[in-house]
Formats: C-alpha cells, sequence, structure tokens
C-alpha cells in the first residue's frame, strides 16, 4: 500500500475571520479522500499560539461547531522539509504538504506563506507575493489598473492622516461610498455610506480593523464571482451570482443570516458575457501573480460593463462555500478539487526545487 501523504490542515488564526475558518477546515477534513491523505489538524488559537488540538475528532467530524482551539503547542522547524514539533517534547514527524484555511490577516496575506516557504516544505494557494497584494485592496486594485483591467474609482486614507471632507469626497466619488478596510476580508469593517453622518461612523468603524482604508465609488451593479484554479495555466469555472437580501453583501448576510442571501450557480447571463468574466477573472489572477486558487469578484452594470471588484487567494471552502460550488457546477467534485489543490501545490514546490538546483 502506498504510503499516504500527510496534509497540516492549518485553521483559526487570529483575525476577525477566525470562526470562518474554522468552518472552512472542517469540511475540508471531512471530505479529503482518506485513502489517499493523512489529515494532521493545526490549530492557531486566537492569541496565534500553534497547537495540535485536543478535539481533533471534532474536526474530522466535519462539524467544527464543538472544536475547542486547545492543545499541546506546535512549531514548524525551519528548513527542516515540513517537520513538525511539539515544544513539550516529542515529534509526530514531517507533513508532506500544509492546506491554510486562513482567512484575513495573518493568515491570508502572505505572512504564513512565508514561514512556510522558510521551512520548505508545500502549501496550498499562493505564495507570498500573490497573497500579499492580493489581501491589500490598495495595492491589488493599483496593480489591476496598471494591467488594464476596470475597477471602481477609490481613494486611500491612512490613520495617520488627515480624513477628506465628505463633500469633497462624495464630489470625487458620487453620492452613495463603500468605506473598507485596506487588509481584511469577509466584509468585516465595511460601511454602505449615503450621508455625513454615516461617513463618520463607518471611517470610525473600517479604522478599528486597520490603519489604511479605502473608500470607494458605489457601483449599482449584480454581484457576480468566478472561482479560478491552476499555478502557470488557471482555469476558471462557471460564473455565479450573489443575491443578497441586506443593503450589501455584508458580514452578517454571509454568515450569519442564513436568508442573508442567494447563490445562483451558474449565474443567469448571456454566455458570451459569462465567457468575458471567466477570462477576465485569469486575466486577474494572473496579474496579481496568484497560484493555486482565487475567487475573483466583480460588478456587472446594467448594460454589460464588468468591474473587478477583488480577488479572495483563500476563499471560504465550505462545502456550500462559493467557490466549491462553482468547480462542482463545472464538474470538479468537493473532494476531487481538495485534491487537485494539493497536487498543484506539491507540482509547484517540485518545479521551484529543480529551479534552484539549476542556479546552484
Amino acid at each position: 500500500m502506498a504510503k499516504k501523504i500527510r496534509v497540516a490542515v492549518v485553521f483559526g488564526g487570529k483575525s476577525a475571520e477566525h470562526e470562518v475558518s474554522l468552518r472552512s477546515a472542517a469540511n475540508v477534513a471531512e471530505a479529503i479522500d482518506k485513502s489517499k491523505y493523512e489529515v494532521v489538524p493545526i490549530a492557531i488559537d486566537k492569541y496565534g499560539k500553534w497547537l495540535l488540538p485536543d478535539s481533533a475528532k471534532a474536526l474530522l467530524g466535519g462539524t467544527g461547531q464543538s472544536l475547542s482551539i486547545s492543545g499541546r503547542e506546535v512549531m514548524l522547524r525551519p528548513q527542516s522539509g515540513g517537520a513538525v514539533s511539539l515544544l513539550s517534547g516529542g515529534t509526530p514527524g514531517g507533513v508532506d504538504v500544509v492546506f491554510p484555511i486562513l482567512h484575513g490577516p495573518l493568515g491570508e496575506d502572505g505572512t504564513v506563506q512565508g514561514l512556510l516557504t522558510l521551512a520548505d516544505v508545500p502549501f496550498v494557494g499562493s505564495g507570498v507575493l500573490g497573497s500579499a497584494v492580493g489581501m491589500d485592496k490598495e495595492i491589488m486594485k493599483r496593480l489591476l489598473r496598471d494591467a488594464g483591467l476596470p475597477i471602481a474609482r477609490f481613494i486611500t486614507v491612512r490613520a495617520s492622516e488627515k480624513r477628506p471632507a465628505y463633500a469633497a469626497v462624495t464630489k470625487k466619488l458620487g453620492k452613495v461610498l463603500f468605506v473598507k478596510p485596506a487588509n481584511m476580508g469577509s466584509s468585516v469593517g465595511v460601511s454602505k455610506v449615503k450621508s455625513a453622518k454615516d461617513y463618520t461612523t463607518a471611517l470610525d468603524k473600517a479604522f478599528e480593523y486597520d490603519d489604511k482604508i479605502l473608500i470607494e465609488e458605489f457601483i449599482p451593479a449584480r454581484e457576480v464571482e468566478c472561482a479560478v484554479l491552476g499555478n502557470e495555466n488557471p482555469i476558471a469555472s462557471v460564473v455565479g451570482e450573489i443575491i443578497p437580501s441586506h443593503e450589501f453583501y455584508s458580514y452578517e448576510a454571509k454568515y450569519l443570516d442564513e436568508k442573508g442571501a442567494a447563490l445562483e450557480v451558474p449565474a443567469k447571463i448571456p454566455k458570451a458575457l459569462s465567457d468575458k468574466i471567466r477570462k477576465m477573472a485569469i486575466e486577474v489572477f494572473k496579474a496579481l501573480s496568484c497560484e493555486g486558487l482565487g475567487r475573483v469578484d466583480f460588478f456587472l452594470t446594467k448594460r454589460g460593463k464588468i468591474y473587478v471588484n477583488e480577488i479572495n487567494t483563500i476563499p471560504g471552502f465550505t462545502s456550500v462555500s462559493m467557490y466549491p460550488r462553482l468547480f462542482g457546477a463545472s464538474g470538479i467534485s468537493y473532494p476531487e478539487l481538495i485534491d487537485r489543490l494539493i497536487q498543484l501545490a506539491l507540482d509547484r514546490h517540485l518545479k521551484k526545487a529543480k529551479l534552484k538546483t539549476t542556479r546552484v
């Protein structure tokens, strides 16, 4: 019998998206092909400790609800092929690949990816560069604009700067605005602004999560999404649509209200328009140096104009999340999708190892 590939599913983290990560990781651990892979669950608690969770069975059971983020502390040993050590003594051995299910800062922004690169262990998803620029909305939008891709108009405000007056901002961007932290996901800290009072409150809220925020123009449009899979030659899924019942697709609509939004997969749009969005999703993926996976979010106006909103380099990964659903509708099942992502990580690591060898 062939030796199983040891996959460290790393989840939790210090970001505001901690709970979202637990649900995604539970689903991945449940759906992964157990005949091929051995799962090593590694939790990062809200204080940043890396742990072998006491309740690993709850995670592997797929519920994620009773998962207690407590256990023995572990560490990755740099330059050792991904060996994982218990701080209290002993070692469970190395891991062959890491599947980081970490959303938001200190997980999706290149920090963990840098650690894994130093530890010389393959990992699922984008590297340091793609993760970092995909997380920082300002840098991402500048790169997309430079690549000739359509984006909403925006201005950047830092906590150390004087806040621009509401009248001046609306004169430039329009009467309705979106205010959001530059480095955050899942719509955490995002507000829709329609008045001067809303504006002040929205700035205060966004600055709770980041010292750099974006103020964007509001584009009245449908919200559509496309998933991307691959390394050098990525493929795009069918296009799906988010139909929120709230004012916009907020954190509450995504995770707290069961009826917060309807997901329509595939989206009811003409094939030519769908093909254009899929092509643009791959262009976004490449322009931002992404690898492995990404979900690209777009705005689609009534006149058929497309705007790139953002990319998520580690999108929600529960069995009902948009990324797996989009590829499910494209003919790739959830377990197969997990398998492909792991193989992409291993292939990329092998190619980079060979490249290093030829340079020596």
